[in-house]
């Protein structure tokens, strides 16, 4: 008798997800993100009720409507009607990462409400991407008349001065001023679906390190180096997670690969300190 196989663990199943660029399913990677958080979420439920919404959107649409006639019925439909927008009071909730709350409570983050409204638009057959403009994740469309580039926060059309405003803190921080200076347009190119990926779980890498939730902050790290294998960064930073909680066994492999691959002197020998301490304690 032929016993039954075992359903993936929501970690196997993110990592079949993100195998290959093409054809990436940039929704479908995102909602698995937040099965750590909501390990009975059904995936599938969260796909269908964005369908929901795409289908409701359809129906509102006239059949010889341009694109610049869906682009507005789109940010109607999203920012006025369904009330999707920025979660201004609680920002670093990481609930604002998770797209089954961002669903239901319509807040998110910029990134996250980005997804949402990338699904919408690509399902009306608007040419949209994601940008991964410094410190505030946009969406852009580019329509006959011109590109337009939408803050998902907001729902606001934003016009080259004021992408040039936001983008003054990030220059001066970085000397990219005077000689160095480079036009805005570097700063509008299209984000990959893993890249897109890749700015949610480093969203919530940040926010669990904070917090010093080092539980929660290995099982973000763990996505991040299945989308990400060669980030040796992530893997101290796990390595370390580790050791915060008492796990030396777990701790010494990460920083072992870690410093096989360090390229920073001064921090391979913090970590090689590090790892000595770990070694003793496991002995």
């Amino acid at each position: 008798m032929r016993l039954p196989t075992q359903p993936p663990s929501p970690l196997e199943y993110f990592a079949a997800l993100v195998q290959e660029d093409d054809g990436f399913p940039l929704l479908e990677a995102t909602v698995a993100v937040a099965m750590d958080e909501y390990p009975e979420l059904d995936v599938q439920t969260v796909l269908g009720d964005l369908d929901q919404l795409l289908a409701r959107l359809r129906r509102r649409l006239p059949a010889d409507a341009g694109p610049l006639q869906r682009l507005r019925l789109l940010n109607q439909f999203f920012f006025h009607d369904l009330g999707f927008g920025g979660n201004v009071n609680h920002y670093h909730d990481p609930d604002n990462s998770y797209l089954n709350v961002v669903l239901r409570t319509r807040r998110g983050i910029p990134i996250t409400l980005a997804v949402l409204w990338l699904e919408l638009a690509q399902g009306l057959g608007l040419p949209a991407r994601g940008v991964n403009f410094p410190g505030h994740f946009m969406v852009k469309v580019q329509l006959p008349q011109g590109q337009v580039v939408i803050d998902p926060f907001t729902g606001q059309s934003l016009g080259r001065e004021d992408l040039a405003d936001r983008l003054e803190p990030f220059k001066r921080r970085h000397g990219l001023v005077d000689e160095f200076d480079v036009p805005v347009g570097l700063y509008l190119q299209s984000a990959p679906p893993r890249d897109i990926l890749v700015r949610v779980l480093r969203n919530l890498q940040d926010i669990h390190r904070t917090q010093e939730d080092w539980p929660r902050l290995i099982a973000v790290l763990d996505r991040l180096l299945i989308v990400l294998p060669d980030a040796w960064a992530d893997v101290r930073d796990r390595g370390l997670a580790w050791a915060e909680l008492g796990e030396p066994a777990r701790a010494v492999p990460d920083l072992e690969a870690y410093l096989a691959h360090a390229d920073d002197p001064l921090d391979a020998d913090a970590i090689a300190l590090r790892l000595q301490e770990l070694r003793r304690a496991l002995n």
